[in-house]
């Protein structure tokens, strides 16, 4: 799993979302640096790391902690977002010693109803030849009912080889996934939580994390705080970064140890 590591101090794992990379965080990274080691991380099938066939939370959350063996931790802090925030809560309730303390930002430990199709309809459609640019895909996205800034989003993902443009992260083994990306099914009983300071944030104009989720969030995580950042939607992190970044490091500091 590719990564970066920066810093010293006690360690924060930053976990991205779908179809993102580990400079999704990055901006938070460089706040917490300078207390912290930050680790980023590409989540297999995105960015530099490997492609797998198939991903769930279960092998997601045993990847999380290999990197901590590999890199001599004992335990970090982990902050993740949307998909990042279940790899995050999955390491959590399964690996419980390994996590000090958790953020989850803008997703709940529940399953969702499909919601990306347009999404992956417009990334299977765009063909790759002589023609292709930058520009002419993000006019097929956009056209396939793309919004354009999701749309720019997602271009980060385009890379240009010696052959022309092609895809980084694995689109065939993301669409496998899809239905354990968007569920929650962890081998774990009922009465498994984590007991641990946990702190989740929701944008204000998402609908990701909703009132009837608040149960499951309690249950799963009885230590839980929770904070509302109005004018944000699902990407609060990029369009609140200062009170974002604040809240996050904030936290942190109040349970180191």
């Amino acid at each position: 799993m590719h990564y970066v590591s920066d810093g010293h101090g006690e360690p924060v794992l930053l976990i991205h979302g779908l179809f993102g990379n580990l400079d999704n965080l990055k901006n938070l990274g460089s706040v917490l640096i300078h207390n912290h080691q930050v680790i980023r991380v590409d989540v297999p099938n995105h960015g530099l790391s490997e492609h797998w066939d198939d991903m769930d939370y279960p092998t997601l959350a045993n990847a999380m902690v290999q990197l901590l063996d590999q890199l001599n931790l004992t335990a970090t802090h982990v902050v993740g977002h949307s998909m990042g925030g279940k790899i995050a809560m999955a390491m959590a309730l399964l690996h419980p010693t390994r996590v000090k303390s958790l953020v989850v930002a803008d997703i709940a430990p529940v399953a969702y109803e499909p919601r990306h199709q347009t999404v992956f309809a417009g990334l299977t459609s765009l063909v790759f030849d002589e023609n292709t640019s930058r520009k002419s895909a993000l006019t097929h996205l956009v056209s396939s009912g793309i919004d354009e800034g999701t749309a720019q989003f997602l271009l980060k993902n385009l890379q240009r080889t010696e052959s022309g443009f092609e895809w980084k992260m694995n689109l065939d083994g993301l669409i496998n996934a899809y239905e354990r990306i968007i569920g929650w099914d962890l081998p774990i009983s009922a009465d498994v939580h984590f007991n641990k300071p946990t702190l989740f944030i929701r944008g204000g104009d998402s609908n990701y994390v909703t009132a009837e989720h608040r149960d499951e969030i309690v249950r799963q995580f009885p230590q839980v705080t929770a904070k509302t950042l109005n004018g944000t939607g699902h990407w609060l992190h990029a369009q609140k970064p200062e009170m974002f970044n604040r809240i996050v490091a904030e936290f942190i500091e109040q349970n180191q140890g």
